[in-house]
């Protein structure tokens, strides 16, 4: 895919107990309340956005692609299906390395809906329906200690590398892990 091809739009995805939703600016003041507890940053750094931060970082994510159409962006929100909140989000940022598609992931779930297996459901959905778009390699990077995030990442398959990239440990499907 050349930097210049459209990027996959994101669709909504159904799982068990969630339904990952396409980013929509409106969304920013429901995700705002999940993301406004200082915890959630422990690992990752940073403080709970406000409000006007978040719609201005979802204007710029929803238009689904960097402004050099070098990357494609994809961001769901995470709706509990029969309480019908908010619980987190997912996104993966796409690339294009050697002609085929690789993703870089993350997952976020708000404190009061931890320990729940929601990050692991929501981010295997995204994966699944990634590869269905051709993604072949997925790249996450997560914080040394961030036990939860550690274990999302391996239930997904990927693996440590080794390289840390700004203070985080990369994870990458097994294939290119063992490249040097």
């Amino acid at each position: 895919m050349s930097p210049s091809a459209p990027w996959p739009a994101p669709t909504p995805i159904e799982t068990r107990r969630l339904v990952l939703e396409p980013l929509r600016i409106e969304h920013a003041e429901e995700m705002a309340a999940v993301l406004d507890d200082r915890a959630l940053y422990e690992f990752t750094g940073g403080e709970p956005p406000r409000l006007a931060e978040l719609r201005a970082r979802y204007v710029r994510q929803v238009a689904g692609h960097s402004p050099d159409g070098a990357q494609g962006w994809l961001n769901w929100v995470m709706r509990h299906r029969s309480q019908r909140v908010l619980v987190g989000s997912v996104q993966a940022t796409l690339t294009s390395e050697n002609g085929q598609m690789a993703a870089a992931i993350a997952w976020t779930v708000g404190i009061a809906h931890q320990r729940r297996g929601y990050a692991t459901e929501a981010a295997t959905a995204m994966v699944q329906w990634l590869r269905r778009q051709g993604v072949v390699t997925l790249v996450a990077h997560v914080r040394p200690g961030h036990d939860a995030s550690i274990g999302v990442a391996r239930r997904l398959g990927l693996v440590a590398t080794g390289l840390i990239v700004d203070g985080e440990t990369e994870w990458a499907s097994p294939h290119r892990a063992r490249v040097p």
